[in-house]
């Protein structure tokens, strides 16, 4: 069986490309075609070991960031992709659609969805586009033929998979197909053993890129107000201004460490006091599983994915909004529970990296393999 995979594009490194590194991996042969992918980024480097093909619009959209203002040509970047010659393509899809590519008559599409993109549905985003009144005008223009384009080419796809029962539920609501849910991989084992011997230390963590919408300024603040440590691991992305409104707040307990490996990932999820998971309508949000993994509890925003991994009093705190003096009594509330590094890590296991690659190769045997 001829088999591609499809990626959004390969830039930066975050969840939804740890989900198609392991995909990857249970499809070694498959070449990986996406709308754009820069050279020297992290992630074109995490995935140099195998073939990439871009669209032929690669070129333009590649620089600048280009490939957020020209949104309008999405139609024309997915359709400019063959994939008629595949028996089997399975698409890793979120913001940038991924979907809408020709395929052959016998082609059968497998999607598995991050989400429906956030800015066509009225999500809040990493950039917010409707804050200047000419963007607005832009995109509210574009985004309804978009939106008419992500719908048909939805139409297009045999098998739906999302990465939670949230985004099952947008999938339902905004393309009327029924998913299957397969959580992402975490890869608990790895952290299991970066955790072990581990002393705590006095700060609280967060592991995020350096967007808008992901509740990262709020945090600081409240944290700075506290007089408390924080560490924030993660790079700035696309034309969000978060790290200067981070650096803004000129509190030398804030430290921003900018983009860590994975071995150093580990190490400071596992040493932190606690986690911290702001993002609103999170997707699924995959950094509080691996500091559960660590044995760090989260406080987490009680919307989206968030709710299907974090235990309230058990694995974390689910907090009702992101003001100061919620963060202040979670705080509180999360210093007088005694947290159980076991129930913590047996709760990540539930969302190991095995379980993944048998529940996507157990979908693929019963609708793809049982039909050959």
């Amino acid at each position: 069986m001829k088999v591609a995979l499809v990626h959004d594009y390969i830039k930066e490194y975050g969840g939804a490309e740890r989900v198609l590194r392991v995909l990857t991996d249970l499809f070694p042969k498959a070449p990986i075609y996406t709308a754009f992918f820069v050279k020297d980024s992290v992630a074109c480097k995490e995935f140099s070991d195998r073939k990439i093909i871009e669209s032929k619009w690669g070129w333009l959209i590649k620089y600048w960031n280009l490939y957020s203002p020209l949104r309008f040509l999405l139609p024309s970047i997915w359709r400019s992709i063959d994939l008629s010659e595949y028996d089997l393509v399975v698409t890793s899809c979120s913001g940038y659609l991924a979907r809408g590519f020709k395929k052959g008559a016998k082609t059968k599409v497998i999607a598995y969805c991050h989400t429906p993109p956030k800015f066509l549905y009225g999500y809040q985003t990493s950039i917010d586009w409707q804050k200047y009144w000419p963007i607005r005008v832009y995109g509210t223009i574009i985004n309804h033929f978009i939106r008419i384009f992500d719908f048909e080419s939805a139409e297009e796809v045999d098998f739906w998979i999302a990465n939670s029962d949230n985004v099952k539920e947008r999938i339902k609501k905004f393309y009327r197909k029924d998913a299957e849910v397969v959580y992402p991989p975490i890869d608990v084992k790895e952290i299991f053993a970066a955790s072990e011997n581990v002393t705590k230390e006095d700060y609280f963590f967060i592991a995020s890129r350096l967007v808008g919408g992901k509740g990262l300024k709020e945090a600081a603040e409240a944290i700075s107000k506290l007089g408390l440590r924080l560490k924030i691991a993660g790079e700035a992305a696309g034309y969000a201004k978060v790290k200067k409104e981070l650096e803004s707040i000129k509190d030398n307990r804030i430290e921003l460490l900018g983009r860590v490996s994975d071995k150093e990932l580990y190490s400071l999820y596992a040493k932190a006091r606690g986690f911290i998971a702001l993002e609103k309508d999170v997707d699924f949000g995959m950094t509080p599983v691996e500091a559960m993994a660590a044995g760090t509890p989260t406080i987490a925003l009680d919307s989206g994915g968030y709710k299907e991994t974090v235990v309230d009093g058990e694995t974390g705190i689910l907090i009702k909004d992101r003001e100061k003096e919620t963060i202040r009594k979670a705080i509180e509330r999360f210093n007088r529970i005694k947290w159980d590094k076991k129930r913590l890590q047996d709760n990540a296991k539930k969302f190991s990296k095995e379980r993944f690659k048998t529940e996507m190769r157990r979908f693929v045997e019963e609708r793809i393999y049982a039909d050959k």
